[in-house]
């Protein structure tokens, strides 16, 4: 059984849960979620098969395959956002697809945002850790903070 997002955050501010079965189907529930929306929030997809089908499986062939089909389809939710929206692109962890282990081979992962007013080209660099992104998006939606952490939102407007 797959841990589902609400499980991994213990239900903690899930107002709605979709559970989708791989990439595809993944992308077309947050493409509809974004079209559908009615307020300010956090859409989360993970986009499990990188992991499951391909990183921990040593495949980069379909890895490589499923890049582009993410590739392909991200100009349709691009298309989609709104002025205030943001996307963040990252990963829990890294999976090298050559390396003959199967386990979390890379410390860093990427962290890509993109959004109508974020300023392009900013470097966000190497984070001192994951935590930022919390914070920052804690910051972005105007709750309270979590404990560790620093907020990038003003490295990025």
């Amino acid at each position: 059984m797959r841990p589902w997002i609400e499980d991994i955050f213990a239900a903690q501010g899930v107002t709605e849960a979709v559970h989708s079965h791989g990439n595809q189907e993944g992308m077309d529930d947050t493409l509809k979620a974004v079209k559908s929306r009615r307020q300010k929030g956090l859409i989360f997809t993970n986009l499990v098969d990188f992991d499951m089908l391909y990183g921990h499986r040593n495949d980069p062939r379909g890895y490589a395959q499923a890049l582009k089909t993410f590739d392909d389809w991200l100009p349709k939710l691009m298309a989609e956002m709104t002025s205030s929206d943001l996307l963040i692109i990252t990963a829990d962890h890294g999976n090298e697809t050559t390396d003959v282990s199967t386990d979390h081979t890379r410390e860093h992962v990427p962290l890509l945002v993109y959004g109508p007013a974020v300023r392009p080209g900013r470097d966000l660099g190497t984070r001192k850790t994951f935590a930022d992104l919390g914070a920052t998006v804690a910051d972005l939606l105007d709750v309270p903070a979590p404990p560790v952490g620093s907020s990038f939102a003003p490295e990025i407007f």
